[in-house]
């Protein structure tokens, strides 16, 4: 035997490979320089595609956020250009006294919000839609989807739609505000608290009435412009109209002057005139121009002022619209009975009434 075949006899069988390495080939540079060679490729054909689409996508952000600062900054200088305007009524001064700061600062403040955030919504909104556009997303699936949503929660929720809409024209058109006192059909009371879809209103026995803004079909705010008080006084037929005329003008003299009734009257106190004239009763109409919401208070310290003095000039006032008759002196006889025959004792109705009486008995002939 060969030299070579005895080492290989005395060195012992050849060991097999091990199952981990058989199956595992190392990478040789080879393979990583081909490697490295079709990432730099394929980055070369398509750096300039996403590098296109970035900044596209930069500057859809960047368009947004500066259009949306933009919108939101002349929302903000229209909104405190309404706040500084304030208007007049019939061209008189009393338009500056409709709403006052505190007011005219909330409804400012609910309208900069709503519009500033419908704004956002819909810069932001298409923005996120370009952007996703820009990546190539098919968006008739996602907008036929949120189509079938806004037709299904438009059906179910029309109410609440309903509701939010007329809070926003209500603030929109300022048809009352907090602090007001408003008759809104369903309910009456004073406004405590307005949102975009329910009103708080407290009645006059302090409970709270939740007014849906959808269910308002009329308002008649009793706190805008100014309010009338308005007394109508009733006097005898037979009075002096001088008089009574004199004696009114004594007390809307006094009245305007004295406070606080001087800061409440936005007007002279005006003898209107008889308002109707009946065949025992006349009735002479006062009228006032107040501060809204006082005219209740207005009228009942007129109706106070106006008994004292007509009593002290002895003007007398009556009740309802037609006045009782004058009472005239009693007739003393009216208290007395008619007259009877049976007073008589001579009358024969008397004798005729007397009773029977029997005759005396003779005595006997042995007595």
């Amino acid at each position: 035997m060969s030299l070579p075949v005895l080492s290989a006899l005395a060195a012992g069988p050849t060991p097999s490979p091990s199952p981990s390495t058989t199956g595992r080939v190392a990478p040789t540079l080879q393979d990583a320089q081909e490697s490295a060679t079709n990432a730099a490729s394929w980055v070369e054909e398509n750096w300039s595609t996403w590098l296109a689409i970035g900044l596209r996508v930069l500057l859809i952000v960047v368009i947004a956020a500066i259009l949306r600062v933009a919108v939101r900054r002349a929302i903000t200088k229209l909104i405190d250009r309404m706040n500084r305007t304030v208007q007049a009524v019939d061209g008189t001064a009393l338009g500056g006294l409709l709403v006052n700061a505190e007011r005219r600062r909330q409804r400012s403040q609910a309208i900069g919000s709503v519009l500033r955030s419908v704004a956002s919504f819909v810069i932001m909104g298409t923005a996120a839609l370009m952007i996703l556009g820009t990546f190539e997303i098919n968006l008739a699936p996602l907008l036929a989807s949120a189509g079938v949503a806004g037709v299904a929660i438009g059906f179910g929720a029309r109410n609440l739609v309903t509701d939010f809409l007329s809070g926003v024209f209500m603030i929109l058109e300022d048809q009352y505000g907090v602090g007001d006192t408003i008759d809104a059909g369903v309910a009456s009371g004073e406004v405590i608290e307005v949102g975009l879809r329910v009103t708080k209103l407290r009645g006059d026995n302090g409970e709270i009435w939740y007014v849906r803004n959808g269910e308002v079909k009329r308002i008649g705010n009793l706190s805008q412009g100014w309010a009338t008080a308005g007394v109508d006084v009733t006097v005898r037929a037979s009075e002096d109209l001088d008089q009574v005329q004199s004696v009114l003008n004594e007390v809307a003299e006094a009245m305007s002057k004295e406070e606080p009734w001087n800061e409440r009257l936005w007007g002279p106190i005006e003898i209107l005139g008889l308002d109707s004239v009946l065949l025992d009763s006349m009735v002479v109409r006062v009228s006032a121009k107040t501060m809204p919401g006082k005219a209740l208070s207005v009228e009942r310290e007129l109706r106070w002022r106006i008994k004292r003095a007509f009593d002290q000039a002895d003007i007398r006032i009556v009740g309802g619209v037609a006045a009782d008759a004058e009472e005239e002196p009693a007739d003393p006889s009216e208290g007395v009975a008619a007259p009877s025959a049976h007073a008589n004792p001579t009358s024969p109705q008397s004798l005729a009434a007397a009773p029977i009486v029997p005759a005396p008995s003779s005595p006997g002939p042995n007595k």
